[in-house]
Parts: structure tokens; C-alpha cells; sequence
């Protein structure tokens, strides 16, 4: 029953199941072979696609992601400026593109220094195509910008995200005891979202206990470790109503030749999506059109049919963000 309710979702916000014929041609996919390679329906959560490797070639990279099967996309802000162009984009592509407004804990410094530059933030982030804040939270791996400013702007987007009642996307690179500290602080929190996940399993639960969201890139042709994330999808502990898929595009390239990647997950994904990643998709630039293979590859660690894992992530975009 609950399967049937996403799928119906899903198919109301405009996901269409159907193979497209011009891609089919293009790939030299034969007439008896089309049903084998029906689209998974999956929204991607996460594409920087205001970053200057899709300058040239925009409108290709989105109807790419289409043709694969990516009915939505949410753009992220991760400054200022590219929280406008973000927006921008959700303009341009209306009911495609999503935008969010975030300061990345790399770029909280800037805040800092240009203070009139929040004001703008804040009207962009009022905006209705603008879904969530974030990317925003704290990351202690790089110095870009000091700790005590990271916690500053950190709780300032918080306390937007409350105000305007949008989901929070988070980002936290060894930080979680300070990130959750500061959580904690807060009641009457909106959804949140810790995207782009590359932590530990026990790291993971911490967040889940919360229950918090967690969204899964090609990290996880990265994740060699036995307390990884590759370990939260086999033992079970991350729960469908809890996931989300993203690409990181241009960045976390799913590399499904990896030499540490289970044969039983290379053989879990299908063709189709094989043919749109090897085709257009680098280590260089990862393209939304790379999730049908990444949300394949969480289907066989989780020992879950692909459709199950996409109808699924595709149901909980629609419910958190609000996608229409």
C-alpha cells in the first residue's frame, strides 16, 4: 500500500515512467530490449549546477537528466551568490529545477566580512522556489573559515530555516559532536536533511535517532571501510523513510568500476543507467543523468529492488521540500 501511495505521488508531480524514444535511438537500444530498460523514477536532491563546468551545455545536462529518468532537480546555494543563480535557474526551468539558499561552512567567513550580504541572503531565501536552507553546518577538515564563524552562521541559517519553516540541508565534515550540540539547542526544528553522508555507521545513528534524513551520493564507490556507509545500508539500520539520493554533480562521481565495489552490486545496475554514465559522466564532471546508477547500487546493499529504493527517495523529496 505504501509503495502504491509513492508511486502515485510521484506520477502526479510529473514523473513519467515511459522510455524516451529520442535518448533510445540515440543509445542504439534495440525495439525488443525498450522494456528492460524502463526509467526509474528518482529525484536528485543535490546538483551544483550553477558551477562553471555547465556553462556551455545547460539545457543539455538537464534534459539528460530527464531522458534518464530525473524528474526533479534542487540546485544548491552555497554562497550569496550562487543562492541567487540558484534561484535564477528554478526560474528558468520552472518544475524542474529547486533551488536552496545555503552559506557552506567554507564561505561562512564571508558573511563575516560583507554583513549588509545577509539581507540578500534572507530575501532569497524567502523565495517560493527556494525549498530548504543549506547546504549550511560545519566542517572542520579544511580551515577556510574559523570554527567559532563556522557556529555563527551556522546558527544563523538555523534560525531562518525555524522562521521560515524550510528544511535544513546539512553538511558536516568532522564536526558532528559540536553540529549536534548546537542542534540540540533548538526545539521545534523543520526537517533535516544531513546530505551528502560519508561517515561513519555509528556516526549515521546519531543523526537517525534524531530522525534526521540522510542523503547518499557515489561515495559510495569511495567508502572501502567496514563502518561505513556501506555498512548502515547492508546491516539495515538506514530505513527507507529516512533516505534521500543526490549526485554532487559535477563532484562524487560513482566510479562503478571500482575494484572494492561488491560484483553483486556491478551487476545490480542496469544497463541503461550504465550507458548514461559512462557516456557523459566524468570523474572530471559527475551529471544528474549518473543517479538512476547510484540509486541501483544502494538497491543491491540494501538488498531492495531499485524501484522500491527510487519510488521511495522520490516520495520523501516530494513530501519534505514540497515539490509540485
Amino acid at each position: 500500500m505504501e509503495q502504491k501511495q509513492q508511486k502515485q505521488a510521484a506520477v502526479e508531480a510529473g514523473a513519467s515512467t515511459q522510455t524516451q524514444t529520442q535518448v533510445d535511438e540515440e543509445l542504439d537500444i534495440d525495439d525488443n530490449m525498450k522494456h528492460c530498460f524502463d526509467n526509474l523514477i528518482v529525484i536528485d536532491v543535490g546538483a551544483n549546477l550553477t558551477n562553471k563546468k555547465y556553462s556551455r551545455d545547460l539545457d543539455s545536462v538537464v534534459q539528460r537528466a530527464r531522458d534518464a529518468g530525473v524528474q526533479k532537480l534542487m540546485v544548491h546555494g552555497t554562497s550569496v551568490k550562487s543562492s541567487k543563480e540558484a534561484l535564477r535557474l528554478s526560474r528558468i526551468y520552472p518544475d524542474i529545477i529547486y533551488s536552496t539558499a545555503g552559506i557552506h561552512p567554507h564561505d561562512s567567513k564571508s558573511i563575516v566580512e560583507e554583513p549588509t550580504t545577509w539581507f540578500d541572503f534572507e530575501h532569497i531565501a524567502q523565495a517560493t522556489e527556494c525549498v530548504a536552507l543549506g547546504p549550511c553546518g560545519l566542517d572542520y577538515q579544511r580551515d577556510f573559515s574559523e570554527p567559532e564563524v563556522q557556529k555563527q552562521i551556522f546558527v544563523k541559517q538555523l534560525q531562518l530555516a525555524i522562521r521560515l519553516n524550510k528544511p535544513l540541508l546539512i553538511h558536516e565534515r568532522s564536526a558532528q559532536n559540536d553540529l549536534l550540540e548546537i542542534l540540540d539547542k533548538f526545539e521545534n526544528l523543520p526537517p533535516v536533511i544531513v546530505r551528502g553522508f560519508m561517515g561513519t555507521a555509528e556516526e549515521a545513528l546519531k543523526y537517525l535517532e534524531r530522525r534526521f534524513y540522510i542523503s547518499l551520493t557515489g561515495y559510495l564507490c569511495k567508502d572501502k571501510s567496514d563502518s561505513g556507509v556501506r555498512k548502515l545500508l547492508e546491516n539495515g539500520s538506514l530505513h527507507l523513510d529516512r533516505l534521500l539520493v543526490e549526485t554532487d554533480a559535477p563532484f562524487m562521481y560513482p566510479n562503478t568500476r571500482a575494484s572494492k565495489l561488491p560484483q553483486h552490486v556491478k551487476t545490480g545496475i542496469t544497463e541503461r543507467s550504465l550507458l548514461y554514465l559512462h557516456r557523459y559522466c566524468t570523474f572530471q564532471r559527475n551529471e544528474p543523468c549518473s543517479l538512476p546508477a547510484i540509486v541501483e547500487m544502494i538497491a543491491a546493499f540494501m538488498k531492495k529492488t531499485p524501484d522500491e529504493v527510487a519510488l521511495a527517495t522520490a516520495f520523501n523529496a516530494l513530501k519534505l521540500f514540497g515539490l509540485s
